[in-house]
């Protein structure tokens, strides 16, 4: 009879449990049984290990072999117990000494042909096995460095399952060449990853260098809340014709929000490692996401889902970054409002048949919308061919419980052939936009500091009126507007985390009425005399 026992973690959204792998040799009728909650392509990792070990130039054990996986409550899935498997069969089998597999983590899937090929998930699995006190990690080779990240572990990358056997009894390290497996396996059909090329259905990815603010012509009131949103993580709403600059203001919105901490980047990264999304020789995201799923999206790819235990979606991959979603009002209303849990909460919660995940969602929102079906709806002008009946569905698509949690809500007005030809007209760079929003939120995080915020829009509107008070009477016109019905109580709440926001980028101690008053028009749009352009602090 011989026994041995490894580690592996299975992975709960982007939490890792650790999983003690048992093996158990017994006389009887050769029998290979795996138990512990295991789903389909575990219970298929039987025929892996036992080819992966016999085309290692191993001997496999002809006993009545068991191997448990505990605890058993927990549901395991996937193909990275593999290797802790295979391990801990030779250790029963007495090929390893079991003594040196105790304490060891072991991550990875086999190949038939014994290669030891990537996972899913290997940040959060190691950051378990480091916070459960482990010190010694086995993982994938074209996974090490991801792996490496996490202080305090000793992290060895192998490429097959001979060359761990040979570390593990102190014989020569065969040499194996390697196989190309560690490009990134898209979760979510057609996203495009970072440094790849582009693709349909979703695009993801971080700030482009070739993308700059002054390239957009015009817009200044969309320029200032694009500035706005950046400093202080508000959600934005552009409304506009097409060919006005939307996309544009989005697409370069990423290239003026401060670096990602340590702890933010890797945040981010567990979740697009979770997603198999971590592009090869780039195992941390240091700028913040940026993602634009199709408006076809179905939900599941929105908030997360699919079958088996729930993947992160679009809400998650945009965790600490940019969340675009260009023509709105043409996604499904269910798949909108879906969002709503996330944006308050900072994180979505999935429950599924095979257990409750949780995933973080603290993203920045940007919608796009034309205001009518044709696009050429103004208040000023009268190309619109659109009956109004068309008009209002159109932009009933929007629900008014989503439509509040959004900050900021600006037109985006048509370009003009003098700003379009114009010479000198270029706005500001992100490079300048950059640094009074970095040093709006250094403002900002001295303030909040011994408090779980970090930005304005996390403040709660609790403490906004008990510790945070504006300039007194610099509220008033907010709170008549409030009694118009014009703003919502969560409306006033948003206007005063606004009006700290650009204080913060004028330099203002406390909001004074002048920030409240741009603070109102930038929430709801309607013009209140107040430049709009934000200049040098004061």
């Amino acid at each position: 009879m011989g026994f041995a026992r490894t580690c592996s973690v299975a992975l709960v959204g982007v939490e890792g449990v650790l999983v003690e792998v048992q093996a158990d040799l017994e006389p009887g009728v050769a029998a290979f049984t795996l138990v512990g909650l295991p789903d389909k392509s575990l219970t298929e990792s039987r025929d892996r290990v036992r080819a992966a070990v016999v085309n290692s130039g191993g001997e496999w054990p002809q006993k009545k072999l068991t191997v448990g996986l505990s605890p058993a409550s927990v549901p395991k899935a996937g193909s990275g117990f593999d290797l802790a498997v295979a391990c801990a069969v030779l250790g029963a089998a007495e090929r390893i000494d079991p003594r040196v597999l105790a304490e060891i983590v072991m991550i990875g899937e086999l190949g038939l042909d014994g290669r030891v090929r990537p996972v899913r998930g290997i940040l959060p699995a190691v950051l378990a096995a480091a916070d459960a006190g482990y010190e010694q990690v086995v993982v994938p080779e074209s996974a090490a460095a991801e792996a490496s990240l996490v202080p305090g572990v000793s992290v060895l990358g192998v490429r097959s399952l001979r060359q761990l056997v040979a570390v593990l009894t102190d014989e020569p390290v065969p040499e194996e060449a390697p196989d190309g497996q560690g490009r990134p396996d898209p979760l979510l059909a057609g996203l495009r990853v970072p440094g790849t090329g582009a693709a349909t259905g979703m695009r993801g990815g971080g700030a482009q260098p070739d993308h700059d603010l002054a390239d957009v012509v015009g817009q200044t009131s969309a320029r200032t809340a694009v500035e706005v949103a950046a400093a202080g993580g508000h959600h934005l709403f552009l409304e506009g014709p097409p060919g006005a600059g939307k996309t544009m203001l989005a697409e370069r919105l990423p290239t003026v929000l401060p670096p990602l901490t340590r702890q933010e980047s890797l945040e981010v990264t567990a979740v697009h490692s979770v997603a198999g999304l971590l592009p090869p020789g780039k195992p941390l995201v240091e700028v913040a996401p940026y993602c634009a799923p199709h408006h076809s999206a179905t939900m599941q790819s929105l908030v997360g889902g699919g079958p088996g235990v729930a993947r992160p979606g679009a809400v998650s991959l945009a965790h600490r970054g940019v969340l675009f979603l260009d023509e709105a009002p043409e996604f499904h209303g269910q798949t909108l409002d879906a969002l709503r849990q996330p944006l308050e909460s900072g994180h979505v919660v999935i429950a599924r048949s095979a257990g409750v995940v949780r995933y973080p969602a603290r993203f920045l929102m940007v919608l796009a919308a034309n205001p009518c079906p044709c696009g050429r709806f103004s208040q000023r002008d009268s190309l619109c061919d659109c009956p109004p009946s068309a008009i209002r569905r159109y932009q009933a698509r929007l629900s008014g419980p989503l439509l509040d949690r959004v900050d900021l809500r600006v037109e985006a007005d048509a370009v003009t052939r003098a700003q379009l030809t114009g010479r000198g007209a270029r706005g500001e760079s992100s490079a300048a936009v950059a640094a009074r929003v970095r040093a709006a939120r250094e403002r900002a995080s001295a303030r909040l500091a011994g408090t779980p915020w970090g930005a304005n829009s996390e403040v709660p509107g609790r403490e906004l009126r008990s510790r945070f008070h504006a300039a007194g009477g610099a509220m008033d016109e907010a709170e008549r507007s409030l009694e118009r019905g014009v703003l919502t109580a969560r409306g006033i709440d948003r206007v005063l985390r606004v009006a700290w926001t650009v204080a913060d980028l004028a330099g203002h101690d406390r909001p004074d009425a002048g920030d409240v008053r741009l603070a109102l028009q930038l929430r709801t749009g309607v013009p209140r005399g107040v430049p709009m352009a934000l200049g040098v602090p004061t």
